[in-house]
């Protein structure tokens, strides 16, 4: 079977894409070690990798054994609820530094074994990498970042597909953060699940070779 790697598989989102790509993939669950993390991949079957996204310094060593990847998804992430007055420097520090800088450092190591895979790079994004969200400002220029880096690397690496996801607001314990600090009462109805993002993206990563999965955009009905 192909093999994905996905950042941030603890819960979630994470998991969700963990289940769903299961059937279809030899998975590496990559994260600070955890024994939620461990749980999903004793349930799975799945191999954890011990990752530290903000120290990228870290990082190659500890994927230098890997020589082939298929998919890689980008999929960890942080959230500072806040506007703009209410930000502060190191909040920012800390959201570009997982958001996008780590993300950044894991693809270059992984370069290698992606291309010689001829593989995918999955980025999940955010409907605020494509309209600021009120409320999110170090989360949404870091989601613009993305952005840009998975558009960058789609037209600089040819023989990888690239996809960014961009979900509307996600029924997630990261959620119910965002709802706290806007003083509403948490309802997961109003939200998306997270099987029904993980099913959409693993549909998109499974699709035939001549397709080319670029974007995904995803609201709650």
């Amino acid at each position: 079977m192909p093999t994905a790697m996905i950042t941030g598989a603890a819960g979630g989102l994470g998991t969700a894409l963990a289940d769903a790509l299961a059937p279809t993939h030899t998975l590496l669950l990559a994260g600070r070690p955890s024994p939620r993390l461990d749980r999903v991949a004793e349930r799975l079957g799945a191999t954890t990798w011990p990752m530290d996204l903000g120290d990228p310094d870290s990082l190659p060593a500890v994927v230098e054994t890997i020589d082939a990847l298929d998919v890689l998804i980008h999929n960890a992430g942080v959230a500072y609820p806040g506007r703009v007055a209410e930000s502060n420097v190191d909040e920012w520090r800390a959201t570009m530094a997982v958001n996008v800088i780590g993300p950044v450092a894991l693809t270059l190591e992984l370069l290698p074994a992606l291309r010689a895979a001829a593989g995918q790079v999955v980025f999940i994004n955010s409907g605020a990498g494509i309209n600021a969200s009120p409320g999110l400002a170090s989360y949404s220029a870091s989601k613009f970042a993305l952005r840009g880096f998975a558009d960058s690397l789609r037209n600089d690496e040819p023989s990888l597909r690239v996809l960014s996801v961009h979900p509307g607001r996600i029924a997630t314990a990261m959620q119910e953060d965002l709802i706290a600090y806007e003083g509403r009462e948490y309802d997961p109805h109003q939200f998306l699940s997270p099987q029904t993002v993980a099913r959409l993206t693993a549909d998109a990563i499974n699709a035939p070779a001549d397709a080319d999965v670029r974007e995904i955009v995803i609201r709650p009905r």
